[in-house]
């Protein structure tokens, strides 16, 4: 299967208001070039020097997300053109990104990153830390980020019962902060393995992978 069938078969079955972001990470130009020219636009990338680079040797019309883990003194590389940063877990990162965003004179969208897996190994903020981040004085000052949503990551297991618990907890916080905050529109969540169900609980934007690109080396 090519990039460009795996994309249209994936395309096939997704919902008008769910956004499709192909996962880039460590796949070569030439694997971008072909998704982007079979009609993709979004792609995610979870090192922000890869990013760059990527950003610098695509064509301009591309959306970059920022999926991954985001390291403070990093974000300045990625302030100028990053579309959407789906990894903010604390008030420090937020502070950080609205500098460097007041820099380009840009206001930069960001998710909230709940987590919602048992794991220890996911980053994320529970659910009341969140809620209190954003009604804080510190978050109310940060006029260069939005925040537009959350984003989170199912425990990995093949126990379908236990992540579309997780997916359905991530629904409820985004139906929590909505009430407060209009601008929420993205519940980010659901990848190659489990998009299908991340979906069916309420996902408006998939992050997907090794479905596109095939696994990674």
């Amino acid at each position: 299967m090519s990039i460009e069938q795996n994309l249209q078969n994936i395309k096939s079955t997704l919902p008008k208001h769910v956004t499709l972001v192909a996962v880039s990470k460590t796949k070569p130009l030439s694997d971008l070039m072909e998704a982007y020219n079979a009609g993709q636009r979004v792609f995610g990338e979870n090192k922000i020097q890869e990013m760059t680079e990527k950003h610098e040797d695509m064509p301009k019309d591309v959306e970059w997300h920022m999926i991954g883990h985001v390291q403070r003194n990093k974000v300045k590389y990625m302030a100028s053109f990053v579309h959407l940063i789906h990894g903010v877990d604390n008030i420090k990162l937020l502070d950080e990104i609205n500098k460097q965003a007041m820099k380009h004179n840009r206001v930069i969208d960001c998710l909230i990153q709940i987590k919602i897996a048992t794991e220890d190994t996911k980053f994320g903020m529970s659910v009341s830390d969140a809620k209190s981040l954003l009604s804080s004085k510190p978050y109310a000052e940060c006029s260069n980020v939005n925040i537009v949503g959350v984003m989170g990551m199912a425990t990995f297991t093949d126990d379908k019962d236990k992540v579309k618990e997780e997916f359905i907890t991530l629904k409820n916080a985004f139906n929590t902060f909505k009430e407060n905050h209009p601008t929420f529109k993205i519940i980010s969540m659901g990848m190659s393995g489990d998009y299908q169900l991340a979906i069916d609980c309420g996902s408006t934007m998939i992050r997907v992978g090794s479905s596109i690109f095939g696994l990674r080396n």
